[in-house]
């Protein structure tokens, strides 16, 4: 075995495991509020790409809450990301309006298909060859993209929406410089939905981009994939 493949697997490596979290309370802590503040901040982001996507917001809820808990089992690695992304959701946003969602879910399957035969062909490592550059270009665009789309929800709103938008940020820029146990991200969700609940003001919430799922999906084959016989 190769010093770059030990090398790579070292770096790779789930850091910190499952057991060392559950060893040392601190780092339990840490980990359990960074995943309160992924589920929060996964409902929203689900439902923004699933419409950016042109799919009901509860295919976009399902498929992150799968990936979600296939990789707290499974186990991931650094950079990635198991959730519904912009760039995803911008790549494959022409195929539902025009074929439907069955070949919509089938692009997807086969999307996965292909990433694992690069993965195993060892094809991922020609990546390194992809000048800084353009992955640094490819990520500043979704940035803004991801900044752009927040826009509209801020389009005709009641105007206490505008002071509540500056507290959740004023919260998360002041937090990490009176401590960093708690996220900030969290403490600014956990603040600015208190004042909203305990002044009763009325703005928009995640519920208004769509329906929330309350029953588990059923199991069905694409029609690309389906052995159902076709005339």
């Amino acid at each position: 075995m190769s010093a770059t493949t030990v090398d790579d697997r070292a770096r790779y490596r789930a850091n910190p495991t499952v057991l060392q979290a559950l060893k040392n309370p601190r780092m339990l802590t840490r980990e359990v509020l960074a995943g309160l503040v992924v589920g929060l901040a996964l409902i929203p982001e689900a439902i923004a790409f699933s419409v950016i996507a042109g799919v009901d917001p509860k295919v976009g809820l399902f498929w992150s809450f799968i990936m979600a808990v296939s990789i707290a089992f499974l186990g991931g690695r650094p950079a990635m990301v198991t959730a519904a992304t912009g760039a995803v959701a911008l790549v494959i946003a022409p195929v539902a309006p025009t074929y439907g969602l069955d070949y919509f879910i089938a692009t997807v399957i086969l999307a996965g298909v292909f990433q694992v035969l690069i993965g195993v062909l060892g094809v991922a490592k020609l990546m390194r060859f992809i000048p800084r550059s353009v992955m640094v270009g490819f990520v500043n665009a979704l940035a803004i993209f991801a900044f752009s789309s927040q826009f509209p929800q801020l389009i005709d709103v009641p105007w206490l929406v505008y002071p509540l938008v500056a507290l959740g940020i004023i919260v998360m820029i002041v937090m990490p410089k009176i401590t960093k146990i708690v996220p900030a991200p969290l403490v600014s969700v956990v603040i600015v939905t208190g004042v909203v609940l305990a002044f009763a003001i009325t703005v928009p919430t995640v519920g208004d981009q769509g329906e929330l799922p309350r029953s588990l999906p059923s199991f069905f084959d694409p029609t690309p994939f389906s052995l159902r016989a076709t005339t």
